[in-house]
């Protein structure tokens, strides 16, 4: 595994973990980003929406596009991988 690589599985895990404890499992991409800009990654928009998209691939969130921003959604795979149930090919293991 590269050291890209590392550290997407680690953005896209700061992202379930950050949905995850939300009262109503949503954020929008904006409110993401700066998530992981607290935790050290400072990525662009383009590269926070690739990563969200990922997700939605994995069926870990779905994704809204209000106007121009994307407001994701925590589902049930991507709850399992936050609370060790089940685990996502390419998302960082909670520790």
């Amino acid at each position: 595994m590269s050291y890209l690589d590392v550290v997407a599985a680690d953005c896209r895990l700061i992202v379930l973990k950050e949905l995850a404890g939300q009262n109503d499992h949503q954020l929008n991409e904006t409110i993401l980003t700066k998530v992981l800009e607290n935790f050290g990654h400072l990525k662009t928009r383009d590269y926070v929406r690739t990563q969200i998209r990922v997700l939605d691939g994995l069926n870990a969130v779905s994704v809204k596009e209000i106007g121009s921003v994307l407001v994701v959604k925590l589902l049930r795979a991507g709850l399992d991988h936050v609370e060790r149930r089940a685990f996502l090919e390419g998302v960082g293991r909670p520790s």
